[in-house]
């Protein structure tokens, strides 16, 4: 096979491949083998894996009998959930033991026939939105290495942005899913929460955290949320049912919709939009006007969402950080996040905040009441320095985040279905990036507009130079 069938076969996406793999035309471990020459090439320029599956993965391929809609397909894994046999350790230099199972959405990944083939990196505790770490160093964007392919989903977005995985997993406290895919230029869904399944562990970050997937295409992201949802016995949170699959839900143009659009940076962050980013959002809202739906200029009534939003951050922090065996070794910012969890928002102030977020979400959610899906630009600049503000005080770095990224947190707070998709690139020839954010529980909403945004502006077609590997 030549180089540019290679590449082109590594770009075909998960259904195609597993299609190849059912009907015997390419196997699972020529599969394998092909990524691991891609991530050989590329990852010392990018960083994306804290550590490759090479012999476990060719074993999985060469016993795979699957027919399942991900059958014989190479995925990468985020560092901060459980896979068997492997220590997750959060972006941390601390020893941990193996898993002795898979956590329950890899479980279900592996039943629909996929193979993990390296686990990626994070920033240490999934904190930021950048992914560099003492333990690993720093995690590269494939469309410009002095950039950041986002956090704390880095590595995951880096890898299937390059081509060195099809799909991957992330996880979504802050942004953590919309902000890498903004930065990389794909597509990533924060679920409802309570659509993915949190065991073994439980809700991360008194509940903002929701698993889920990065993919290049809407169909791909449909198809992994597909296979990735249910709740399982110990969840805290269920997501409303799913009539039908999302991938159904792609393929069926949406209904006329009320769309509220919006820029405004929510109280309490000093950002500011950039001009290519509202270009972008401006350039997505006139073309969903021009499908016709009814498209009206509305923000949402944030109020005090994003300070809410920050305490129970800290809080989460904290209270990660007390499940680390030997918090001494963290990393000082860390420490000191941590710190402030627990001092600033102690245990009668958590109940408080508990209360607070069902009215404050209540109070967001009105706005659903009038509309079907809002939109809003998805990040306020195409991606920042690799470095982000990793080694900066603890205050700093929090500014430069909620500079970086104001649209996000508060659908984390609200636990309501938000997709990340692209739309174009900027001057410094970076992805730029929309979100949409829907009703609880209608992330079907949501994949069907992002589907007709793609078939009118496609972006599957548009790889980094870097994904063109030898």
């Amino acid at each position: 096979m030549t180089a540019t069938a290679d590449t082109e076969l590594a770009f075909a996406g998960p259904a195609a491949l597993a299609g190849l793999v059912r009907s015997r035309e390419v196997t699972a471990r020529e599969l394998i083998e092909l990524y691991l020459r891609r991530i050989e090439a590329l990852d010392p320029r990018l960083n994306a894996f804290r550590v490759t599956l090479a012999e476990q993965a060719l074993a999985e391929a060469d016993a795979t009998d699957s027919d399942g809609p991900l059958a014989g397909v190479p995925i990468a894994v985020k560092d901060d959930i459980a896979v068997a046999g492997q220590a997750a350790t959060m972006g941390t230099t601390i020893v941990r033991a193996p898993a002795s199972q898979d956590a329950e959405p890899i479980r279900r990944l592996r039943g629909a026939g996929a193979i993990p083939i390296g686990i990626t990196n994070v920033p240490e505790l999934m904190i930021f939105p950048w992914t560099v770490s003492a333990a690993n160093g720093v995690t590269r964007n494939p469309w410009n290495p002095r950039r950041t392919p986002g956090g704390s989903s880095g590595g995951s977005a880096a890898a299937v942005a390059a081509g060195m995985v099809p799909v991957a997993t992330g996880s979504d406290g802050g942004g953590s899913i919309r902000i890498p895919a903004s930065c990389c230029g794909l597509v990533g869904m924060k679920p409802t929460r309570g659509r993915v399944s949190s065991q073994p562990g439980g809700s991360g970050w008194l509940g903002l955290s929701v698993f889920g997937a990065l993919a290049r295409t809407v169909a791909d992201s449909a198809l992994m949320l597909d296979v990735m949802q249910g709740a399982a016995p110990g969840d805290e949170y269920a997501a409303p049912p799913v009539h039908g699959t999302f991938v159904e839900a792609t393929a069926r143009p949406p209904e006329r919709l009320r769309i509220a659009i919006s820029h405004k940076v929510p109280p309490g962050l000093l950002g500011r939009v950039s001009v290519d980013q509202r270009s972008a959002w401006e350039r997505t809202a006139k073309l969903l006007e021009q499908h016709g739906h009814d498209v009206i200029e509305r923000d949402p009534p944030y109020g005090l969402v994003q300070i809410e939003f920050v305490q129970m951050w800290l809080r989460g922090i904290f209270e990660t950080s007390l499940d680390v065996p030997d918090p001494k070794a963290l990393e000082l910012a860390t420490r000191r996040l941590a710190a402030m969890g627990r001092y600033v928002v102690p245990p009668r102030r958590r109940a408080r905040l508990a209360v607070r977020q069902a009215a404050t979400s209540a109070r967001m959610i009105s706005l659903w009441d009038e509309f079907d899906v809002l939109l809003t630009p998805g990040l306020a600049t195409t991606a920042i320095a690799a470095e982000g503000a990793f080694g900066k005080p603890a205050p700093i770095a929090i500014d430069v985040a909620g500079r970086f990224m104001p649209f996000t947190p508060p659908f984390n707070l609200t636990g309501q279905p938000a997709i990340s998709i692209p739309a174009g690139t900027g001057g410094d020839g970076l992805p730029l990036s929309v979100q949409l954010v829907g009703r609880f529980g209608r992330e079907d909403v949501l994949y069907s507009l992002a589907a007709q945004v793609e078939s009118a502006a496609p972006w599957a077609h548009q790889r980094p130079a870097l994904a063109i590997a030898p």
